[in-house]
């Protein structure tokens, strides 16, 4: 990759004058707008003459640099990501650098992937940031040079700028940022920026320390339960017991006896009870008598739900990827093989359930909570309050997780709290609380799947049909996303990991049904890979049926993939995988791209002989281009590991008479900290651009362990969770 870059063309924004003696700056790429938001933001521009940019760095006279961080920080280190792109261009000293989360505004902190719209998501990041706010930081760090060459009196090229100090070595003089943040606001913004090469990074590809740990560990930190407002009320809601049920009518007497209850309101998604604090407006929620409408409300169960998509299964689904004569070459190999595979609906089961604070003024509306789709946010609640989109300010909070709960096109939580300001009979700031039971049972969920794969094998051993049918709900369906993101009328959200599977054959199939339940489904940690990537156990299975061995079996079809062979020879040599393994235990593979960014992992599990598991260790290999911060990077890869074996040996959300059946953690319990395998990350050197983290991690470890069981037991898991299958053996 090339890091030594110039703008060519003038794309920063001019210094804003309120800031006084301060310097800041704006950066974005030009970049169509979206067919989403684009009537409401020209809207917006038009009808509202304070619309004006605001910075990626503000330098004040203190000598601190406060970055503006366009992403959520939801535990990911995207706070201390961008800032290290700053610090790095402008040669900061790390201990100046301060945070702060961008406000709601697309037309300056838009997600340079997604167009028009500011959020967080698809681990997309640093990957859409990386030269953005390098440019910001550079141009800074330009700007601050000249500022200090015009008051010395000498050539900028002898300017030099170390650790936030800005010296002239031969005259022997420095100055501080703070000392020239007048001087360079004062300065016309440059057009042509040189960035670093890497060999010249000081903070990129180092652990610096995280920008948030600190206010984390003492409480500082503010997350929405900690948002206070003057007279502010506490609001629970009653959600239906049903998908699809509505409210027919309702008793509120017993709920208003309660002390500290203030108002019961009727809204589209429930009743909600308003209160002095969470628990009476809790005691009001469960005191309430409710009727419910479930004329047209899901009365499925997960069977009945499973054995529809079996059905369909047995029928040609949409091609999504057509490629040779999958049916010719099927009957003409010499080895067919056929599996099928279900995958349980899945909750996000966040730390911090959804919360949302809001609060409504004389400008319009304000709130506070962990957002990750601002400008979807701003539209839905607009939509419910009659504002204008501007009218909608939005103070990003700290999120505790989100796995993807946090951004639905639908900001159903954020609309849920518009909804009751707007049916509440005097005005108050509200604070919605969901429980753990409401985020469990009246959420989104990952959707249930069906796959069915049949592959056919020639002498050799080779690969030469290979036929994929998946049967799983659209995530886009029903969403202002749908018309944007289909693909040829199909839902990547679906078939990712399929679609492009990276093995190479000559005859592919892929086909797609997705049939329309009424349960609530959203991306989940991941998304379609979560479930595409099992497939790794089929590429086990098939080559054990062409009595080959499972990594050169991958090799072999992995022409033209170097990244991901990279990342396979490592892990076979970091994981000692052709060491003898006891009886009893034994070693599991997968390889998986996701986000762009490649990873491998050998999973060691134990298994008794009455089919006690136990996971022991995990070696893990990922090339995710430029290694911004190599710890932040193995913690991602840790998390998204004891992510994804939570779901792998426990996790289901399992519907009966359409009721999902868990509700907290006692019955959908993640891994505990004593059940977490040992955990090897290495990171593959590369200055390809750097790709994502935060999700990658998830998708290989299932299939890895269930590779892993195989190699002891000799039993395939073609379903999950692994914990209802008998693992026992002779």
């Amino acid at each position: 990759m090339d890091t030594n870059l110039k703008m060519t063309r003038r794309s920063f924004l001019k210094a804003d004058a309120s800031l006084g003696l301060g310097l800041m700056l704006a950066f974005y790429m030009p970049i169509g707008l979206s067919k989403i938001v684009t009537a409401a933001v020209a809207e917006s521009r038009v009808s509202n003459t304070s619309f004006e940019p605001n910075a990626f760095i503000r330098i004040a006279t203190d000598n601190s640099i406060t970055v503006i961080v366009k992403h959520l920080e939801m535990g990911q280190g995207i706070s201390t990501g961008l800032p290290t792109l700053i610090a790095e261009e402008l040669d900061a000293d790390w201990e100046q650098i301060k945070v702060e989360a961008a406000p709601a505004q697309a037309s300056l902190y838009r997600n340079l992937i997604w167009g028009s719209l500011q959020g967080t998501g698809a681990s997309n990041s640093m990957a859409n940031s990386f030269i953005q706010m390098r440019q910001a930081g550079a141009t800074a760090r330009a700007m601050l040079v000249t500022a200090a060459a015009g008051r010395w009196n000498v050539p900028a090229s002898e300017v030099t700028v170390s650790k936030g100090v800005i010296h002239h070595n031969g005259r022997k003089l420095k100055a501080s940022f703070g000392e020239l943040v007048e001087a360079a606001s004062r300065l016309t913004i440059p057009e042509n920026i040189t960035l670093k090469d890497v060999k010249d990074f000081n903070y990129i590809g180092k652990n610096v320390a995280r920008k948030d740990t600190m206010d984390k560990l003492n409480g500082e930190a503010q997350y929405t339960i900690d948002m206070q407002r003057p007279d502010m009320l506490t609001a629970v809601v009653a959600h239906p017991p049903l998908f699809g049920a509505k409210v027919k009518s309702f008793d509120a007497s017993k709920a208003k006896a309660i002390k500290g209850v203030v108002e019961i309101v009727q809204i589209p998604s429930g009743v909600a009870v308003l209160a002095n604090g969470f628990w009476p407006a809790k005691l009001g929620r469960d005191a309430l008598k409710i009727e419910w409408d479930t004329s047209a409300a899901n009365t499925l169960g997960s069977d009945e739900i499973l054995q529809q998509y079996k059905e369909l299964a047995k029928t040609p689904g949409a091609v999504v990827r057509s490629e040779g004569d999958v049916d010719k070459a099927m009957t003409g190999a010499s080895k067919r093989l056929v599996a099928s595979f279900e995958f349980p609906y899945l909750a996000h089961a966040a730390m911090e359930p959804m919360d949302c604070a809001m609060e409504l003024n004389e400008q319009g509306c304000e709130m506070w909570h962990g957002e990750q789709m601002q400008t979807l946010t701003q539209l839905n609640v607009s939509k419910v309050l009659g504002l204008k989109l501007d009218q909608i300010k939005i103070n990003t909070l700290y999120a505790g997780g989100s796995f993807g709960r946090r951004g639905n096109p639908q900001s159903d939580f954020q609309s849920e709290t518009a909804h009751i300001i707007k049916a509440m009979t005097k005005l108050a700031p509200v604070k919605l609380i969901w429980t753990r039971e409401d985020d469990m049972q009246a959420g989104f969920y990952r959707p249930l799947n069906y796959h069915t794969l049949e592959a056919g094998l020639d002498e050799k051993g080779n690969i030469t049909a290979w036929h994929h049918r998946i049967v799983g709900q659209s995530i886009l369906e029903g969403t202002m996303l749908k018309s944007v993101l289909l693909q040829k009328g199909h839902d990547p959200m679906s078939m990712d990991g399929a679609k492009d599977i990276p093995y190479t054959m000559p005859n592919i199939l892929v086909d797609l049904h997705t049939p329309k339940i009424d349960v609530p489904v959203l991306w989940w940690r991941s998304v379609a890979h979560t479930h595409t990537a099992f497939i790794e156990t089929f590429i086990d299975e098939l080559a054990e049926e062409a009595n080959r061995d499972p990594i050169e079996f991958r090799r072999s079809h992995l022409s033209g993939e170097s990244r991901l062979l990279n990342v396979l020879d490592l892990v076979v040599e970091k994981s000692g995988w052709s060491k003898a393994m006891p009886k009893g235990r034994g070693r599991g593979i997968a390889v998986h791209k996701s986000f762009n960014t490649y990873v491998a992992q050998v999973a060691e599990v134990t298994v008794s002989k009455d089919g006690k598991l136990t996971v022991d260790r995990v070696t893990c290999v990922v090339d995710c281009g430029i290694a911004v911060n190599p710890k932040i990077i193995e913690s991602q890869m840790q998390g998204g590991i004891g992510f994804g074996l939570s779901a792998a040996l426990k996790g289901a959300i399992t519907l009966k008479d359409g009721r999902v059946e868990q509700s907290n953690f006692h019955d959908y319990e993640p891994i505990r900290m004593n059940e977490m395998p040992h955990i090897d990350v290495h990171i593959i050197d590369s200055d390809e651009a750097p790709s994502g983290v935060g999700e990658p991690g998830v998708p290989p470890i299932a299939p890895a362990v269930c590779n892993a069981i195989f190699m002891v037991t000799g039993k395939r898991i073609r379903s999950l969770p692994i914990s209802l299958h008998d693992l026992s053996y002779a």
